[in-house]
Order: C-alpha cells, then structure tokens, then sequence
C-alpha cells in the first residue's frame, strides 16, 4: 500500500477540485516529502509536430521544499537534467531547477554545464516554449548568459499534490544552537538506527533577497545524506543533498541574480558551512551562516 496521500487537487484552469491548501501546508510544515502529478498530451507538450495525443501522466518528486510565511508551499526539483521524453537528453549539458506552487504557478532555472561562454542555443530554445498551446509565460529572464530562468504557467489535465508524512521531528534549536524542544540525543539514537535526516532551515534565502526591511518568513527542507556525531560534545553534523536557493516570495519564483545553488553542512548548534555556486559563472564560494533548525527523522 502506498504511504502518499493526496492533500490538494487542482483542474487544468487551476481550481481546487479537492483537499485543501491548508492540508498541504501542515504536512510539509511536518516535514512531509512532496510529489505532484500531472497530466499531459504528447502533441501539445512534447513533440509539436506529432499526430500523437496521447495523454501522459507524470509524477515529480520535489526533493526541496519551501514553507513561506507558514501558509504558502512550493517545491523544487533539485536532482533533475533537461529530458526529451521518450528517447533521451536535451540538447545541453545543464541542470533543470523546475519550481511548482501550490497554485501551480512555475518555474525553472538551467544553469548550463557545458564550460560555454555565452550559450549559443539559450535565446532560441527557450523561445520555442509560447508554441506551446496551453503554456503562458509570465517572466523570462537572462536567455543569453549561462543562467536562463522563466516564471509560467502550463495548463496540466490536473495537479495532484501528494506528500508522504512519515517524519517526526526530534529536535529544534535558534540560529546560536539554544534548544527550543526535542533533544540531541534523540537525534543521534536515529541516525545511529538507520533513519533518514531531514532538517528545516529558517530565513536559508534571506540574504537573496533585496529588501533587507521586507524580508518574507520561510522555512526550506532538505534531506540530509551522511550525518556524523560527535559523542563527547554532542554536536550532530549533516551533509546535505543539493539545495536550490530563491529569493523568497509569493508566488515563488526565480528572477536575475536571486537564485542560486549548492551544497549545506549543517550543525545542531546552529552553524551551517555553505558552498554556493553563482550560476552564471559556475563560480564557487563557500562562506557559512547560523540558522534556526528543526531536525526530523523518518519513521
């Protein structure tokens, strides 16, 4: 039997047919992981060209999730590289940062990886998308540097949001490592078990953000891969998946140099080592911030 549970279902014109947003809200408040399916048919998503109208139906996995101001969820697809369903790859080497709201409002970010100066192919690519018959572009940024992103809109046949709520949290602490509930150790006991490691890190974008006095509450979720703790000072230390960083806002988006990506270390006593790459350079840099956290582990 399945663990996901479908908490909000829109149409094709972005209604609720069934669930609710706030349902989806406390799960992934909860920690719960985040999917969403859809549907499509070939000829008008896929292949233009084709006398196909096959309806294809698609699950995502959003591995990224964001709780902004403790009632908007968005989710972001950190692992993804541009396919061209059925047969293979896109055309460039690139990552495909596709961002889903819970009005299903969209976006993708394509940081390109193939070393290229100015991508030759970026502005007439991503133009191609309009031809589209039930795609609506709302923002299009950067075509011609190594950081394409777009704000849209596809009509989908449906959105179902499901989440898989099998996370309890165990700990949470302020940005200097005060406990506020749960406890280290507990912690610790879970991770030396075997559990998966999920964390929820406060204010993670603030710093993208351009107005330092209008700064917009979030949480964003991440899974955690090896964990260490140190036994003696009780100081558990997480490497975290790929993170997607916006600058955040309602609806979240992407926009000219407030996104990023990267790499997370994050402790229980707040501190959190960072290794961003700058998209449109490729260029790393590692710095690190201290946050508030809450660590879950999975049942």
């Amino acid at each position: 039997m399945s663990s996901w549970k479908t908490v909000l279902q829109l149409d094709s014109k972005r209604q609720v047919t069934g669930g609710d947003e706030t349902s989806l809200a406390n799960a992934i408040r909860a920690g719960a992981d985040l999917r969403i399916g859809t549907a499509f048919l070939h000829n008008e998503h896929v292949d233009l060209s084709s006398d196909s109208n096959e309806i294809v139906e698609e699950a995502t996995d959003f591995r990224i999730t964001y709780l902004l101001e403790d009632r908007w969820v968005a989710g972001v697809e950190n692992l993804r590289v541009p396919i061209e369903i059925p047969n293979g790859f896109g055309p460039r080497e690139s990552m495909s940062f596709f961002l889903y709201n819970q009005d299903a409002h969209q976006a993708v970010a394509r940081p390109f990886l193939d070393g290229h100066s100015v991508p030759e192919s970026s502005v007439e690519s991503w133009e191609e998308a309009p031809l589209m018959p039930k795609y609506h572009e709302l923002d299009n940024f950067d075509a011609a540097t190594n950081a394409p992103s777009i704000n849209f809109i596809y009509d989908f046949e449906y959105y179902n949001f499901m989440v898989r709520s099998n996370w309890t949290e165990v700990l949470a602490h302020d940005a200097e490592g005060k406990v506020i509930s749960g406890d280290v150790s507990e912690l610790a006991r879970a991770v030396k078990a075997g559990a998966e490691v999920k964390i929820a890190v406060r204010g993670l974008c603030d710093d993208l953000s351009d107005n330092a006095t209008e700064l917009i509450d979030h949480e964003v979720f991440i899974h955690l891969g090896a964990c260490f703790y140190y036994t003696q000072q009780q100081l558990l230390i997480g490497s975290a998946n790929p993170v997607v960083r916006a600058s955040p806002s309602i609806p979240l988006g992407y926009a000219p140099q407030a996104w990023d990506f990267g790499w997370l270390m994050p402790r229980t006593d707040g501190h959190v080592a960072r290794w961003l790459v700058d998209p449109y350079t490729l260029k790393f840099r590692r710095d690190f911030a201290c946050y508030a956290m809450r660590w879950f582990i999975s049942d």
